[in-house]
């Protein structure tokens, strides 16, 4: 189906714009999106699908080229670009596309687009395109040789073998049979598995699963490292916690009929060396990213240290006063004092990062985000409002608060 566009719509500035929400484009070729221009857009869907012939985003950008080529024909003022999400999805990958359409827009000052889209995922992001540009039409690529149950089944079975969907599908009700089985064998009852299931969905539902998993690729696991030492005392001691709180929760479900008592019990076992567990395994984190020179990740981890303490006196004294070892009092008194500790802590922080960034020297340094994309130039760092001035290659100046920055060394990394 051709795209329509009236005729007094040649006086606009058109941008026919494709979209890879989960970023096919970099995981398969290793190119970083926008990519502008005709040219560009045809080396990257080559690219793309000489990697794998069966990617739907590299025909989406064949057609973006193809309607660019027509529309150019007939005399319109058009360009053509492809802006990548991120393989993560959701709100990360909302934001890339949010980002990287405004570093085209930066470039090429277009009145409106023509979407081009292959119908599936892409279709959400069009809210964000309309807030930042008038979408004249939208073009859907669709493969002629595919019917529509055909078509289906590929596509799910396409989007099984991705990570984020085969977590969902087969992981969760895997995870589920396992538990299940294993508490059967040692008689623990439907309670536990229930728990933990209980728990990764919270994961799941505020988003804390990706950063869990980013964290655990980063674990570096090698007996030459320092590191290794504490990974595996931190191991050592969340085994020794869940241990604990078995113990409790069978102690004390022989002797009261309370189940509130019961886990508040197990709780406070299972909190009684945890702190340790974490403040272990970020020390790990620390020596690695120091090896590395990742100073101001190193400068949030040692935050993270100041919150396990806090977040655990919290709950700790919480449960305490709950079973009846402290009195309220003392569970106040605790809780004014964490509350303190945090401000504390985040006082700190802040105050070690602008100490840092007044002996760092980024002018000039090339500045990309954490999916390697590249942002612009650093033009200078203002300590006292606590940002670094980004010029973009279209020379217009952003910036990013210091929190935002991961590391500085030969380039600068933000997220």
């Amino acid at each position: 189906m051709q795209a329509k566009i009236s005729p007094k719509e040649k006086e606009e500035r058109l941008l026919v714009l494709a979209v890879d929400v989960d970023n096919d484009l970099y995981r398969k070729t290793g190119i970083t999106g926008p990519v502008i221009g005709r040219v560009q857009n045809l080396n990257a869907a080559t690219q793309l699908s000489l990697a794998d012939p069966e990617e739907t985003d590299a025909n989406t950008m064949f057609q973006a080229v193809k309607l660019y080529d027509e529309l150019k024909k007939e005399g319109y003022t058009v360009n053509v670009a492809t802006i990548t999400g991120s393989e993560k999805e959701g709100y990360i990958a909302d934001r890339e596309v949010a980002r990287q359409l405004e570093l085209v827009l930066d470039q090429y000052k277009a009145d409106a687009c023509i979407f081009v889209t292959d119908g599936a995922s892409d279709n959400r992001v069009l809210p964000i395109i309309e807030s930042r540009v008038k979408i004249n039409s939208v073009k859907i690529v669709t493969m002629k040789q595919a019917e529509k149950f055909e078509n289906t089944y590929f596509v799910i079975l396409e989007k099984l073998k991705e990570p984020h969907y085969a977590r969902i599908i087969f992981g969760i009700p895997a995870l589920l049979l396992l538990l299940f089985a294993i508490s059967y064998a040692i008689g623990t009852g439907w309670e536990l598995p229930v728990a933990l299931i209980g728990i990764y969905l919270i994961l799941k539902g505020f988003g804390l699963e990706d950063a869990l998993l980013d964290s655990f690729k980063g674990f570096g696991f090698s007996i030459d490292r320092m590191s290794f030492i504490f990974y595996l005392s931190s191991i050592v001691f969340f085994v020794a916690s869940l241990f604990i709180a078995a113990g409790n929760y069978y102690a004390e479900e022989s002797i009261t009929n309370s189940p509130l008592l019961v886990w508040a019990y197990t709780i406070e076992g299972f909190l009684l060396l945890l702190p340790i567990s974490f403040v272990l395994y970020l020390i790990g984190r620390i020596i690695d990213v120091k090896g590395r020179k990742y100073l101001f990740r190193g400068l949030n981890y040692g935050m993270y240290i100041g919150s396990t303490i806090i977040f655990w006196v919290l709950i700790y004294s919480f449960v305490a006063w709950l079973i009846g070892q402290i009195y309220f009092g003392q569970f106040l008194l605790y809780t004014i004092i964490a509350i303190f500790l945090g401000i504390g802590i985040s006082i700190l922080t802040g105050h070690l990062r602008k100490k840092a960034l007044s002996k760092r020297k980024v002018k000039g340094k090339l500045v990309v985000n954490e999916l390697g994309a590249m942002i612009g130039k650093a033009a200078g760092i203002d300590v006292k409002k606590g940002v670094i001035v980004v010029t973009t290659s279209f020379g217009t100046q952003i910036s990013y608060k210091v929190d935002r920055i991961v590391e500085i060394s030969d380039k600068v990394i933000i997220r």
